[in-house]
C-alpha cells in the first residue's frame, strides 16, 4: 500500500490495485467516528484526490453497520474538564465540514456500501458519494434534534437539494427514520438489496467505474456538483473546458478508436 494511504484507529486504508477501500471500523461502537478516525478519513481522501493511479474509492464500514455518526459520548467521557467555548466551531472546519466537500468534490468515482445503521454524519456520508448501495433493511436516521442540538455535516445543504425541502423537514425535524428501500425511493440511494448481497453489488460497481474514463468521470462529477450554484451561461463555459480538457486525454483516443472499431473501449484512466 502507499504510504499516503495510512491507516488509524477505527479506520481501515486498503489500496488494490486501482482501488482505495476506507472502512470504517469500530463496530463495537456500530462504527461511530471519532476524532482519530475522522482525521484519518478526510487525510486518506486528501491523499486519493492527488493520485495519479486510483480510479475509484470504496467506503463501507466493518461488521454489520455502516456508521452510526459521531461518538459524542465518547469524546465527553474522556474529558476532565469543560470544553473551552466554541470549541465545536473550531473544530468543525477540519472534521464534518473538511469530509463532505472532499467526497463532492474529489474527481474520483466513490462508491458507499451501507448495511445495518447510517445515522448523522453516516448517513450524510452515503448521501454525498456518487453511488451508494444499500441493504433494504438498512437504518437511515438523523437524529440530531432528538439529542438537543442542531444538524450538522451539511445536512440542511445536502437534504433539501437530494429529497426536496418538506422530506428534509421530516428528516431533519420530525426525526424520520427511512429504511434502505426507502432512501432509494427517496433518491438518497442507487440501489436496495438484500443485506447479503450489499458488499458484492457494491465491489461490481467499483469495478465497473475503476475501469471507465476516469478523467471524464471525475470533470463530469465537478460539473455536476457545480451546477447547484451557477447560472446556464458559466456551466456552458465550464462544460466547454472540461471537453476541452477530457478530449486531450488517451482516453477519449481509446473512446474514439473503439467507437471506430465497433469494440469496446479499454480506458486506462489517464
Amino acid at each position: 500500500m502507499s504510504e499516503e494511504f495510512v491507516s488509524a484507529p477505527g479506520l481501515t486504508a486498503d489500496v488494490q490495485g486501482t482501488r482505495l477501500t476506507l472502512t470504517i471500523d469500530r463496530p463495537t461502537h456500530r462504527n461511530a467516528l471519532d476524532d482519530a478516525s475522522m482525521a484519518a478519513f478526510v487525510d486518506n481522501l486528501e491523499a486519493a484526490a492527488t493520485d495519479d493511479e486510483l480510479r475509484v474509492v470504496l467506503i463501507r464500514g466493518a461488521g454489520g453497520d455502516f456508521c452510526s455518526g459521531f461518538d459524542i459520548v465518547g469524546r465527553n467521557a474522556v474529558r476532565d474538564r469543560k470544553p473551552r467555548t466554541a470549541s465545536i466551531q473550531r473544530r468543525m472546519p477540519t472534521q464534518a465540514n473538511r469530509l463532505i466537500p472532499l467526497l463532492l468534490d474529489i474527481q474520483l468515482p466513490i462508491v458507499c456500501a451501507v448495511r445495518g445503521w447510517a445515522v448523522g454524519i453516516g448517513a450524510q456520508i452515503a448521501l454525498a458519494c456518487d453511488f451508494t448501495v444499500t441493504s433494504r433493511d438498512a437504518r437511515w436516521w438523523y437524529p440530531f434534534l432528538s439529542r438537543g442540538f442542531t444538524p450538522d455535516s451539511g445536512s440542511t445543504w445536502l437534504l433539501p437539494r437530494t429529497v426536496g425541502p418538506r422530506r428534509a423537514r421530516e428528516l431533519l425535524i420530525l426525526g424520520r427514520r427511512l429504511s434502505g428501500s426507502e432512501a432509494v425511493e427517496w433518491g438518497m440511494a442507487d440501489t436496495a438489496v438484500d443485506d447479503g448481497e450489499v458488499e458484492a453489488t457494491a465491489d461490481e460497481l467499483a469495478s465497473k467505474l475503476a475501469d471507465g474514463p476516469t478523467v471524464a468521470i471525475g470533470l463530469t462529477k465537478s460539473l455536476l456538483n457545480a451546477s447547484y450554484a451557477q447560472p446556464l451561461a458559466r456551466q456552458l463555459a465550464d462544460e466547454a473546458f472540461a471537453m476541452e480538457l477530457s478530449s486531450r486525454s488517451p482516453d477519449f483516443r481509446e473512446g474514439l478508436a473503439a467507437f471506430a472499431e465497433r469494440r469496446d473501449p479499454s480506458f486506462g484512466g489517464r
